[in-house]
């Protein structure tokens, strides 16, 4: 079931906002994980790109529009068309996030699942 239009979050900020905010959050990301002693090599190819990050963060915006509920599969199909919609800019990390299993945060430290052999 698709959301009403009211419902839906409205557009917050241009493209160039939303990258500078990613940005930021991209180095201190960086930043967190090279104090914790972590190796660049190691974790720099896992880490998402600054557009990456955007639509990850117009995604959860929908996500709270929606009572926060984790959505289906369908549906964040359906949130990622929105978002390249809205913002044709990213359509690009839309596309290369369309399809993948697991974009719930797996480059995060935090929430990374760590094989303890």
């Amino acid at each position: 079931m698709e959301l009403p239009a009211e419902s839906l979050p409205r557009r917050r900020a241009s493209v160039e906002v939303l990258r500078a905010e990613a940005a930021d959050e991209l180095a201190a990301l960086i930043h967190e994980r090279l104090r914790e002693g972590e190796d660049p090599w190691d974790f720099m190819e896992d880490l998402p790109t600054v557009d990456e990050l955007v639509v990850f963060t117009l995604r959860a915006e929908y996500i709270e529009a929606d009572g926060g509920l984790r959505p289906t599969h369908a549906r964040n199909q359906r949130v990622l068309r929105l978002i390249a919609a809205e913002y044709p800019e990213l359509t690009k990390a839309v596309w290369r996030l369309i399809g993948q299993e697991n974009t719930h945060r797996r480059w995060d430290a935090v929430v990374r699942v760590v094989d303890r052999g």
